[in-house]
């Protein structure tokens, strides 16, 4: 660890700050029909959409009417990016001719990319049109993060309502997400992103002459692009010689700037954000870092907005960032110290960007260990995804940060939306816990908590690890899940549980090292994606509705306060506590026993 690494992470943390509070009082009036200065441009356009949907805006929703609409829209956008992804080779937008996507692969992209998750067992720049880049995944990526800042606003009308039915509009939350809050922010980094070399054109790939031919092994793949395998189930390689090299390049610069701050993660270029033509500089490295976690930060802010008391907006805020921040700095010492295995063979680690020891491997040599392993860790505290760096590349340990940070449920900050939904979650547990502690029955914000909304919140908290901890095990114990690990042992383990918990925490970033583009991982997947999205979502807006049908219940002197350092360190300790006694005893048996194996030969 050096003092430039620590200063780098440091001043990320300045910066996020410094934007929590204008941008989470700006979406807060936004959410709550007051002008927040795009009025005169974006209101005639946001009133033009309610009139060609039919869409009265004073018209209110209760929780069930408005679970119908989320699942509806969200089910039709399934079906129209499946249905595109099998016709894409009869569209225009196509300068490369990219033929229709295997039924399983489509299915996996669509349920990906409608959950937010933006889980890839493809490659973009060899297997998607510009078209299904452009119509099908980019608007997904506006919509789906739109979604979950819906079901949020939600959850936030249920607490600061009383004696209601209603919890708000959908389409009129998903519309004002959309075109005040995404869109405006996406247009504003994408020409950012533009000027700093970031690709967006509709131009066909580029070939270029190498100056020395290489010669590398090819896997085989059959007609439909999944690998060839042999008698033993690994994948065939063939030797290949290339004397050129194609350039991809395309629309990037639009979806790199809404996967980011949309929480969604999937690259227009397999590389992601490690690919130059994605992320060109330091400044774009920089930049879609803070985009990543700006809106999902903000939102604390919003939240305490609209409840009426700021402070539990900065409490919740405060318990998201010490977690963050305590990882960061584990998975930057993880990968400072090294891999003492390549140390003891006499070679340096080193690099103008690292200090002796450290390791490089999978890392770009631009960005450095600090960069990569901030970046690795937000993006997994996040529901993001992206990467700027190989995680299946990292030591142990430092692999071992980002999958227990999905494994926290998405919490730490999460995804735009749902992220915050899942730690009010977690802090109606905390007042649950504190009011068995005390013998009073447990107030959130004035709200009594009663059986149905701890029954609610136990759904919350026990779907996702069912759907990870499930899928995994049915995967390790069969042959068609087993053929697809490249890495026997403890590693293999840790990458088939990395996979399912990316998917089942609609995460999307991946090891590595496993192919998951199958026909078992893509369905697997795919139904995890749809389950941890929308089974997670129903209950939290069935909570909705039963807190906003609650009377307020004055504060009294055994009410605890959910705004003190005292509750912050309570509901740290709930969110800690659940996610180690969940998946503790999976990861002994991946990254923690790879680690002791490392360090012991």
């Amino acid at each position: 660890m050096t003092i430039n690494g620590l200063v780098q992470i440091g001043l990320y943390f300045v910066v996020l700050l410094a934007l929590v509070k204008p941008l989470g009082w700006y979406m807060a009036r936004v959410y709550e029909g007051q002008p927040c200065g795009l009025d005169r441009v974006v209101g005639p356009l946001e009133r033009l959409v309610y009139r060609m949907c039919g869409v009265r805006q004073t018209d209110e929703m209760n929780w069930k009417t408005y679970a119908v609409a989320m699942l509806l829209f969200n089910g039709a956008g399934l079906f129209a990016l499946y249905a595109l992804q099998r016709v894409q080779g009869f569209f225009p937008f196509n300068p490369q001719g990219f033929g229709a996507v295997a039924p399983d692969l489509a299915f996996n992209t669509a349920a990906s990319f409608v959950t937010n998750t933006n889980w890839q067992a493809y490659g973009g720049e060899t297997t998607l049109s510009y078209l299904t880049q452009m119509v099908g995944l980019t608007v997904q990526n506006f919509v789906s993060a739109a979604t979950g800042m819906a079901i949020l606003v939600a959850l936030i009308r249920g607490l600061a309502r009383r004696t209601t039915e209603t919890v708000g509009n959908f389409w009129v939350d998903l519309t004002r997400s959309t075109l005040y809050i995404l869109l405006p922010l996406s247009t504003i980094l994408a020409l950012i992103l533009v000027s700093q070399g970031t690709v967006q054109t509709f131009g066909p790939y580029h070939t270029a002459t190498l100056a020395q031919p290489v010669t590398y092994e090819k896997p085989l793949t059959d007609a439909t692009g999944q690998a060839i395998l042999d008698e033993k189930g690994q994948p065939k390689n063939e030797s290949t010689t290339a004397a050129e090299q194609v350039l991809a390049v395309g629309p990037a610069a639009s979806q790199v700037a809404i996967k980011h701050l949309g929480t969604n993660g999937g690259g227009f270029f397999n590389a992601n954000a490690a690919h130059p033509y994605e992320s060109p500089t330091p400044l774009t490295d920089f930049l879609l870092l803070l985009a990543e976690t700006l809106i999902a930060a903000s939102l604390t802010y919003t939240f305490g907005k609209m409840v009426g008391d700021t402070r539990q907006g900065w409490a919740l805020l405060a318990a998201m960032l010490s977690v963050l921040a305590l990882f960061i700095l584990g998975a930057y010492w993880a990968e400072s110290a090294g891999n003492p295995r390549i140390a003891a063979l006499g070679i340096d680690q080193a690099t103008s960007n690292a200090q002796p020891g450290g390791n490089m491997e999978g890392k770009e040599v631009r960005f450095g260990i600090a960069r990569s392993a901030l970046f690795a860790t937000a993006t997994t505290a996040t529901s993001t995804g992206a990467v700027n760096s190989m995680h299946d590349s990292f030591t142990p340990l430092g692999g071992l940060v980002p999958l227990f940070m999905m494994q926290f449920g998405e919490v730490i900050l999460g995804g735009v939306g749902s992220g915050l939904y899942g730690m009010v979650v977690f802090a109606i547990i905390a007042v649950f816990v504190a009011g068995l502690m005390v013998g009073r029955t447990p107030e959130y914000l004035g709200k009594k908590i009663e059986p149905y909304e701890m029954k609610m919140a136990s759904l919350l908290i026990l779907i996702m690890p069912m759907v990870v901890l499930g899928f995994t095990a049915v995967a390790s114990v069969t042959g068609i899940g087993t053929s697809s690990i490249f890495n026997p042992g403890p590693h293999g383990l840790s990458e088939m549980l990395y996979a399912y918990t990316s998917m089942g925490n609609n995460n999307g970033s991946a090891f590595g090292g496993l192919s998951v583009n199958t026909p078992f991982y893509n369905v697997t997947g795919g139904l995890a994606m749809l389950i941890s999205r929308f089974w997670l979502a129903i209950p939290t807006l069935a909570l909705a509705g039963a807190l906003a049908r609650k009377k307020l219940v004055p504060a009294g002197p055994g009410t605890l306060p959910t705004h003190t350092p005292l509750f912050v360190v309570l509901l740290i300790g709930v969110v800690v506590l659940v996610g180690a006694l969940t998946f503790v005893p999976a990861l002994a048996l991946g990254p923690i026993i790879e680690h002791i194996l490392m360090v012991s030969q």
